[in-house]
């Protein structure tokens, strides 16, 4: 007699899951289930939809060479159901229990769904992160501002991580300022590793592209790890060949260099396959035996224990209305360019190019590309937080909307960031070699050919001095615009609102 069932989500594909370690393999039945609610609650990127597919095939098959009793679903089941709970139901209703087991859900609309189901379901927190949400919660409480910075070094002193009698390695907790070199072109860099699909994931392919051919993005080539063991080997190729330079030059961008330095190994921590305390645990070892520098070591596990343990954190703490907020008020959709269409903006074109064909680009391309573009010209952020969780093959909402919604666009008000992320195009002049072969000019500040970011920056801040003009962090900004003679001023808003209007016409912009 089956007792309970015990669901494992797409992103849960860890062994040693809340709900596995609590299940019983002689009695309980695991449910897994590819449903049409959770590839289409956006319109996914081909890859991502496939990666997700085939990891959860590959653990169902890890479960039942273990010995566990696997239900699990495939999308083209003819029985199956829309969602996640019509299918719990569903199996409820076939083993004759509705007891189920669960590990809570990385999104509040699964939590929900979970909370209002018409079945008894006990849920256990997700504990395979290394802060719990009462952590956070408490560290939280009470503060004026919840910078992630502060969050970080308590991460640093819980695991000991870079660590020494107390202190912080190296005498700094921070790396950053050594972090931003432009690439050399002629650096030699080691791509992530790749891997050939199987038959499992040549038959989730076929299915990807018989649904969702359609969607944005290209599905093949696909060479992403779908099994632990493999993302293991991507964690050893990236910890011996990468590493060493990923801190140096992990702000840079080049038209011909999609990966530089960067692991890609954010799709199997949030999948599963690795946990976040044995990468970093990795890339600590690699810097203890002088094979990296501190600064790549810091940098990266900032980045993991830092920056990932502490957006989770606040998506939580701040509550399922997080991902709509909208402090500034921007409204303007989402321009076509984001979905591949044409644009005279080099930088955008190999952002959005990349995007579509790797479902990957890096930090710097979706924060001060794409997303500085679309907070400078008041995209509705709603709009911005769906566009980047449907392209990326690492994009939950648990991690993505605080990235988006607080990060890029300022949107939370400033609870994440103490100024908005904005830049005019001279940031990526100085970082990449996009401007170079650019319709506009870099260089130019008004007329035709100036670079948009130039005109939409200044009137970014035009439009929102009232909220900003007191930002100690933003003075100089105003300052610098206020001593501009007054016809520049105006040739300035002048084009701005020439490029707005080209958006708002659907021009090529």
């Amino acid at each position: 007699m089956v007792e309970r069932l015990v669901l494992v989500l797409g992103d849960q594909l860890s062994h040693d899951v809340a709900a596995l370690r609590d299940a019983d393999k002689s009695a309980d039945v695991v449910v897994m289930a590819e449903v049409t609610d959770e590839t289409g609650y956006v319109p996914h990127h081909p890859k991502k939809i496939a990666l997700v597919l085939s990891a959860m095939r590959h653990f169902a098959q890890e479960l039942e060479d273990d010995g566990w009793t696997v239900a699990y679903t495939r999308l083209d089941d003819p029985d199956a159901s829309r969602s996640i709970v019509g299918e719990l139901m569903r199996r409820a209703e076939e083993h004759g229990t509705t007891d189920i087991l669960a590990t809570a859900p990385g999104e509040w609309r699964l939590r929900e769904a979970l909370e209002n189901a018409p079945l008894s379901v006990r849920t256990l927190p997700d504990d395979r992160f290394i802060a719990s949400q009462r952590e956070f919660d408490d560290w939280a409480d009470g503060r004026k501002s919840l910078r992630m910075e502060y969050f970080y070094r308590e991460m640093r002193r819980k695991t000991g991580l870079l660590m020494e009698d107390g202190e912080p390695a190296g005498g700094k907790w921070n790396y950053d300022h050594e972090n931003r070199k432009p690439a050399d072109r002629d650096l030699f860099r080691s791509e992530p590793m790749q891997f050939t699909p199987d038959d499992v994931t040549e038959d989730v392919l076929a299915l990807v592209e018989d649904r969702f051919g359609d969607n944005f993005g290209t599905l093949r080539p696909f060479t992403f790890a779908v099994t632990r063991a493999q993302a293991l080997r991507a964690l050893d190729h990236f910890a011996k060949r990468q590493l060493p330079e990923f801190g140096d030059y992990q702000d840079a961008m080049l038209c011909d260099d999609r990966f530089l330095n960067h692991s890609l190994l954010s799709p199997y921590i949030n999948l599963g396959l690795l946990s976040p305390l044995e990468v970093c645990e990795r890339v600590a070892e690699e810097w203890k035996a002088d094979r990296v520098p501190i600064n790549s070591a810091e940098g990266y596990i900032r980045q993991i224990i830092g920056w990932r343990e502490y957006v989770r954190g606040l998506y939580f703490h701040e509550g399922p209305d997080y991902p709509t907020r909208n402090v500034l008020d921007h409204d303007r959709d989402l321009p076509w360019m984001y979905w591949g269409g044409e644009t005279r903006m080099n930088c955008v074109a190999h952002a959005v190019g990349q995007t579509r064909d790797e479902a990957y680009a890096h930090h710097i391309q979706r924060l001060m590309v794409t997303g500085n573009f679309a907070l400078l010209a008041g995209i509705d952020p709603r709009q911005v937080h769906e566009w980047y969780l449907a392209v990326y093959v690492d994009a939950y909402e648990w991690v993505e909307a605080p990235n988006t919604v607080g990060m890029s666009q300022w949107a939370d008000g400033g609870i994440i960031a103490s100024k908005p992320y904005v830049s005019s195009g001279n940031y990526i002049d100085r970082m990449s070699d996009y401007c170079a072969s650019c319709a506009y000019k870099v260089k130019d500040k008004t007329g035709e050919d100036a670079c948009p970011f130039n005109l939409l920056y200044w009137h970014f801040l035009d439009r929102h001095r009232k909220r900003f003009e007191k930002n100690p962090r933003m003075a100089q900004m105003f300052a610098t615009w206020d001593r501009m003679d007054a016809e520049r001023r105006r040739d300035v808003l002048k084009g701005a609102r020439r490029i707005l209007d080209r958006l708002d016409a659907g021009e090529i912009v």
